[in-house]
């Protein structure tokens, strides 16, 4: 009879946070898979594991995953955790479903805090979201995601390390406008937790003062339906105004209030216009 594969869900930062569930399945646990075995040691002590410690990251996952299939057909308790949070969101886990599936394992789950859940309720920008993880690192996919979200109309989340943070904000300002709203959450839950509002502008400012530092969740507001705007006058007044020496973003703010129009799209298309 083949074992349990259980996904669980593990503090985001705080340990306090640990389910007395989550304690018993670690400690009933014959193995447990960790994205960083040092960090899950840690988690093993607190719950008072003895489990067999294995490491399951995107290097390794492959032969993990023909590993894990054994223990499971051996009739093993087999538990998985990453660094924080759910298993398989925006975090290794989604093959260790998938191996489970293909020998008819029983899965269940554990869980657990959220960093995404956790930073939308702290934006204040509406209840409906969409997830998009990490963004593409570079490349057409990396233009064609940000492109896609710039007519998202629900709120976006998105993860960061402090090493990408300032080129993410940056090409977020380029695609959806300078002036979009955002909320970031810094080390959500951990003793130098920063919870930030303001504007992509503001927000790259921020950065370039203070050094990024931990895991950032951004929260990004929204895109405005488009209504019945002649877009190409209103871009064509921004750049006589640019051309004036006002600067991009407050002619797009002076245009966009006189016309009525979302200042975000405004500034997405005048930007388009003035690269071409």
């Amino acid at each position: 009879m083949s074992g349990t594969l259980w996904l669980c869900g593990t503090p985001i930062g705080n340990l306090e946070d640990m389910t007395e569930r989550l304690r018993r399945i670690l400690g009933a646990a014959d193995v447990v898979y960790a994205e960083d075995t040092r960090r899950a040691r840690v988690l093993l002590e607190r719950a008072g594991s003895s489990a067999r410690l294995r490491s399951y990251f995107v290097g390794n996952e492959t032969s993990r995953a023909q590993e894990l299939q054994d223990d499971l057909r051996a009739g093993k308790t087999v538990a998985f955790v990453t660094d924080a949070g759910m298993p398989g969101v925006g975090d290794p886990g989604l093959t260790a479903v998938q191996a489970a599936r293909e020998i008819g394992a029983a899965i269940s789950i554990v869980p657990g805090p959220s960093a995404v859940t956790s930073a939308v309720a702290l934006a204040g920008m509406g209840d409906r979201f969409a997830f998009e993880s990490f963004l593409p690192r570079k490349g057409k996919e990396r233009t064609d995601r940000l492109q896609t979200l710039a007519s998202e109309q629900r709120a976006t989340v998105i993860f960061c390390s402090p090493k990408r943070v300032l080129a993410d904000l940056s090409d977020l300002a380029s695609a959806l406008g300078a002036d979009r709203e955002i909320f970031a959450a810094r080390e959500l839950t951990k003793m130098f937790e920063e919870l930030w509002w303001g504007t992509l502008e503001e927000a790259i400012a921020h950065w370039t003062d203070t050094e990024p530092r931990g895991e950032f969740t951004l929260v990004i507001q929204g895109a405005v339906p488009s209504t019945s705007v002649d877009w190409q006058e209103a871009v064509a007044v921004v750049e006589r105004e640019v051309a004036a020496g006002t600067s991009r973003a407050a002619a797009v703010r002076e245009v966009a209030d006189m016309l009525g129009v979302p200042k975000n799209e405004l500034y997405r298309r005048a930007l388009a216009a003035g690269t071409q």
